[in-house]
């Protein structure tokens, strides 16, 4: 792989490109690049399957041993080696991994692993997993640092069969031609693929996606010709599922597909760790508790948490806490409006709303301005 990559210094090479030069399937040649790339010696493009060498991938292909094409299964070989090691022997990735967005993932324990390692754990014996748990916890942010290679199906009421597996677009000369969905790309190139809230996706539509799930590993594209898609090693899926959302309903079918169920919540002592204001972290850990108890149905997540951060720096504190409370649903807003007041102690707050418009002379001068425009001419 750095050897491919070494003798062509100037091309940015996707998968598939390599997979076909080293007759490697595509989930090998990505566990290869990805390895190259986590020692620094290759380089990730933003789309997650294209690679290019760097200032020291040579010097890597010097030292590189290259099998012949077919004579191992590196995914197979992982999963054997990995599920015979004892966790406590496994090196701990605790430290923060930085997002093909360019954010950092804090890891969490997950079975007395970091979640990541978990997770890639799964990947490799081929155990799908359910993330659930309220929206903002962090579920996505999981997925995408434990797979750089991730695809994303961002679920809804509105998702059809054609947006998982494909569908005919129209080109540019004025025909039709079959444009692959994300489903028939993660298989054909052993990536990883994320169905983001796929409890509301209609259980019509998720029943393309079993037989690539089972062990068939494959689908068939009724709309383009009847095609077999077979996955390659690699090929992964997981799912997110809001249980408080409307309309996201689990149903036994979509349930029985995912042996590992995962509950995620908010890390309150990351939040903290990540110095947000420790009166408004008491506030969302007073609400998440109301919530438990059936008491309220909203509390903040660690996205709201990050958005209070980030508005206080811009805003101020008086706006953040009002913009907490306006974020709320209708109905949780006075019992969060309380907490604040409790645990912040203001003496009212209430949300962010436009006030009277202010005069002209209150108006904010432009830059390098000292008065009014008549000032400044030449007289």
């Amino acid at each position: 792989m750095a050897r491919l990559l070494a003798d062509r210094p100037a091309d940015t090479l996707t998968l598939g490109d390599m997979a076909r030069q080293l007759g490697h399937s595509h989930g090998a040649v990505r566990n290869a690049a990805l390895t190259l790339v986590r020692r620094g010696e290759a380089v990730q493009g933003r789309a997650g399957s294209e690679f290019r060498a760097n200032a020291i991938t040579a010097a890597a292909a010097r030292t590189a041993v290259i099998s012949p094409p077919g004579t191992h299964s590196p995914r197979a070989q992982a999963a054997t080696a990995r599920t015979t090691i004892p966790a406590a022997a496994t090196p701990r990735q605790s430290g923060p991994i930085r997002r093909a967005g360019g954010q950092l993932y804090h890891p969490r324990e997950l079975a007395d692993l970091p979640d990541v390692e978990a997770l890639n754990r799964l990947r490799d014996a081929d155990v799908p997993v359910l993330l659930y748990g309220p929206p903002g916890t962090g579920k996505t942010s999981l997925v995408e640092a434990a797979f750089p290679d991730l695809l994303t199906v961002a679920g809804d009421g509105d998702t059809t069969v054609g947006d998982l597996i494909g569908e005919y677009t129209q080109a540019d000369s004025g025909g039709y031609v079959f444009q692959y969905g994300p489903l028939v790309t993660a298989m054909t190139e052993g990536r990883a693929l994320l169905i983001d809230d796929a409890t509301l996706i209609s259980p019509k539509v998720l029943a393309a996606l079993y037989p690539a799930m089972d062990g068939r590993r494959q689908i068939q594209v009724k709309a383009h010709k009847g095609e077999t898609i077979k996955a390659e090693p690699g090929f992964y899926v997981v799912a997110g599922h809001n249980p408080g959302v409307h309309g996201a309903i689990l149903t036994e079918a979509l349930a029985s597909r995912f042996s590992v169920q995962i509950q995620i919540g908010t890390d309150y002592d990351l939040a903290l760790a990540l110095k947000i204001d420790a009166r408004v972290v008491r506030v969302a850990r007073h609400l998440a508790h109301q919530v438990e108890l059936g008491e309220l149905g909203w509390a903040p997540q660690l996205r709201e948490l990050l958005s209070y951060q980030k508005t206080e720096a811009v805003l101020g504190t008086k706006a953040a806490l009002a913009n907490l409370v306006g974020i709320a649903p209708l109905e949780d807003r006075d019992a969060v409006a309380a907490a604040v007041i409790k645990t912040a102690g203001v003496a009212k707050v209430a949300p962010l709303t436009l006030g009277k418009q202010l005069p002209a002379s209150a108006a904010r001068q432009p830059p390098g301005s000292t008065g009014s425009a008549h000032r400044g001419r030449s007289r």
